[in-house]
């Protein structure tokens, strides 16, 4: 039976009901049952009380299994799926299993091959689980709910290990890179505080143009790009980020893109949601993507200051709303795509196409065979539908999706687990497309770029980089930008770590243990994985 620490907050009661989950559990103790003494090393110390943290209660299920609820999002008890948590006071070679019993959908990318995502402390680079040690099925002892088991091996006793669902991105993070990109004194970067969430956090409204577009009475094409409206969807900020970090970099692309286009960004429309560790809905409860329609200053500030400031582009006649990107994650489909617009107007509908079609010619994990077009009505009050029908037939408004797990490039059927720098890279090639839409290709010829280096026969074989994307992505240092591959990617990234622990007679190398789908409460062997390789950012 686990007990908690005195300090420790209510986080449920011991009946079981996730409904009764009100916080984050606090460096709370998982004790034997029976065992009254102090902790010793190897109960396990949990904990999800820091920035974007989320888990809602442990119970010890055996000596190595353990039942872990996801705490719902604030306010609204539907949305169950991101969790972000941490557990210490491990002993060395501990082995465990861990049952995320609570997931609000039954449709995941673990039947897929996705994993979560750890790292520890003296190891702070995320690396996803290998496949082989997740297993995702329908639990009788859990009403029939949906459960994903994963079995690991904790090696080192002083580290504190973190899991999550997919890579975080938190508020400070987000703040920390803009106040890095303000302090190099851009004459094209402009940041301004477009509004304040609920509990006062700012909503950060970027314009990436060449100043001569901002004067006054002159003619401006606008881009509108936002993001982060689900917290959870943490793939959307790299995404974000590869856009803005190409935007401002030096490239020729960049450059011509700054002289005839506005880009404004808001990367983060849900800063309350991201700071809490929610999934889906802002701190009241909200999903803000179906508020649109009639966003509230009180409720959805952030929202409708958004809002407010569309329509005022809207109604300028120097102002030319061209696009509008809304960027998200998906759970449950492969590679970046987009969702669309229906027009009754077949020319439009036609024109819309255009982007997307491009987008997928410059990014090899971009599917437009996956992208749809639609007039779905639950979708009425998202931001790509509202502006969609609000906005002259000279505007397109799309939502970005990019999947949680992996790509699968074309002409293969292998999976292609996505890292912290492809998202950016889909970013990068995003920025990149709307160069190939407005037809400057030939301003940038006019602009002297070093070549890039050939490629090896054995590199286009891999597909190590799309064809088409060499221009955005070579070379590396014009971009100033992390882009990296081959020896460069290994120096980035650091020599990889092969871990090797005695146990009993024999050298195993140090990872996860394989335990049987039919049964994840048991062993199924004593295999182990290879070595995990845990980014380089602070540890919560």
């Amino acid at each position: 039976m686990a007990e908690r620490s005195q300090t420790a907050p209510e986080a449920g009661n011991d009946t079981g009901n996730e409904d009764a989950i009100g916080g984050n559990v606090n460096k709370y103790i998982v004790l034997p049952n029976g065992y009254s003494g102090q902790p010793k090393k190897g109960h396990l110390t949990f904990d999800a009380c820091f920035e974007s943290g989320n888990l809602g209660r442990v119970e010890q299920v055996s000596d190595f299994e353990y039942d872990l609820f996801i705490r719902p999002d604030t306010c609204n008890p539907r949305f169950r799926v991101w969790f972000n948590f941490t557990v210490e006071n491990v002993k060395e070679l501990q082995r465990v299993i861990f049952n995320i019993v609570n997931f609000s959908k039954t449709k995941s990318l673990y039947r897929d091959g996705m994993a979560p995502m750890v790292k520890s402390t003296s190891r702070p680079k995320w690396q996803r689980l290998p496949p082989k040690n997740v297993y995702y099925y329908r639990c009788p002892d859990h009403r029939k709910n949906y459960v994903m088991s994963f079995a690991f091996c904790f090696d080192r006793e002083d580290d504190i290990y973190q899991f999550a669902y997919c890579y975080p991105y938190t508020y400070t993070r987000f703040q920390h890179y803009l106040d890095s990109l303000q302090k190099k004194n851009m004459d094209y970067f402009f940041r301004e505080q477009l509004g304040q969430s609920v509990q006062q956090r700012q909503l950060d409204l970027l314009t990436i143009t060449s100043p001569e577009n901002l004067r006054e009475g002159s003619e401006k094409k606008v881009i509108f790009i936002t993001g982060r409206v689900h917290p959870g969807e943490t793939p959307s900020s790299f995404v974000c980020q590869g856009i803005i970090d190409f935007l401002v970099s030096q490239h020729p692309i960049a450059r011509v893109l700054r002289e005839h286009l506005v880009f404004k960004i808001a990367p983060m429309l849900n800063p309350d949601g991201v700071y809490l560790g929610n999934y889906r809905c802002s701190l009241m409860g909200f999903d803000l993507n179906r508020h649109w329609l009639d966003p509230s200053p009180w409720a959805h500030p952030t929202l409708h200051g958004v809002k407010q400031l569309i329509i005022k582009m809207y109604n300028d006649p120097k102002t030319s709303l061209e696009f509008y990107i809304d960027i998200h994650a998906h759970s449950t489909m492969m590679n970046g795509f987009m969702y669309g617009n229906i027009f009754e107007d077949e020319e439009r509908f036609q024109r819309q196409s255009i982007f997307p079609k491009l987008l997928c010619q410059n990014a090899e994990d971009f599917s437009y065979t996956s992208t749809s077009f639609n007039r779905d009505a639950v979708k009425a009050g998202t931001g790509r539908r509202f502006l969609g029908g609000l906005l002259d037939h000279s505007s397109y408004c799309y939502t970005l999706e990019v999947s949680f797990y992996s790509y699968i490039i074309g002409g293969t059927t292998a999976a292609v687990p996505y890292t912290e720098e492809a998202y950016m890279k889909l970013g990068r090639n995003v920025a990149r497309t709307f160069l190939d839409y407005y037809r400057l290709n030939s301003l940038v010829e006019k602009i002297a770029v070093p070549m890039p280096r050939l490629r090896s026969k054995e590199e286009r074989r891999l597909g190590w980089e799309h064809q088409s994307c060499l221009r955005a992505e070579q070379p590396l240092e014009v971009l100033g930008v992390p882009m990296c591959s081959g020896k460069a990617l290994n120096e980035h990234l650091g020599n990889d770590i092969q871990w090797h622990l005695d146990c009993g007679s024999s050298t195993l190398p140090l990872g996860l243990i394989s335990c049987s789908p039919s049964s994840p409460a048991s062993w199924n062997d004593m295999a182990m994985s290879n070595s995990i390789l845990l980014p380089d950012h602070s540890f919560h």
